[in-house]
């Protein structure tokens, strides 16, 4: 029997141990694997930190309010399962919603920033594709690293406007049938 590519030597505890009892099956069979992933921060360095980390176990995103002007976008609060998040951002602007078929994931964020983010184009995995904002800075386009993971939560910096945005990405809950 070969273990990480050696041969147990005399003294080795492997010796008369089952495979599925030894230490190093106990061990690789407590690794998970990485399914997690984050792109950004994409904007400018201004504003108050803030981070949807802890909303995330709240369920999986299902609603989106963007607050926009004419230039930039001024706010974002996200609704995970049943609960809205803290609003972050300013008060001007017109204020859009959007809601997420059940099951219904983002897959997919591109926009553009200069010194405060300018635009949001989300992509779900129904086909949908959803734009709010101007089309006008530097471009940036976010997706998982790994596959069947979908947006969980939105990190970033925001005052009177949202500076910069965070993406993080994970499998979609499994525990979740209610959302």
């Amino acid at each position: 029997m070969k273990i990480c590519g050696r041969t147990p030597r005399d003294g080795d505890s492997l010796g008369d141990t089952p495979p599925s009892l030894s230490p190093l099956y106990i061990v690789l069979s407590l690794v998970q694997p990485r399914l997690s992933s984050y792109n950004g921060e994409y904007g400018g360095g201004g504003g108050e930190r803030f981070s949807h980390s802890g909303n995330q176990l709240d369920g999986p995103i299902t609603a989106i309010r963007i607050r926009v002007s004419t230039y930039y976008i001024i706010g974002l609060q996200v609704r995970y399962g049943k609960e809205w998040s803290n609003y972050v951002g300013g008060s001007q602007g017109e204020l859009e919603e959007l809601f997420l078929y059940p099951g219904e994931s983002i897959i997919q964020v591109s926009g553009k920033y200069k010194k405060y983010l300018r635009q949001l184009i989300l992509v779900t995995d129904k086909g949908r594709y959803l734009s709010y904002g101007k089309d006008t800075g530097t471009s940036f386009n976010a997706a998982p690293l790994y596959p069947n993971t979908v947006l969980r939560f939105f990190s970033g910096r925001a005052g009177a406007v949202i500076d910069a945005i965070g993406l993080h990405w994970d499998v979609y809950p499994s525990d979740c049938g209610s959302c």
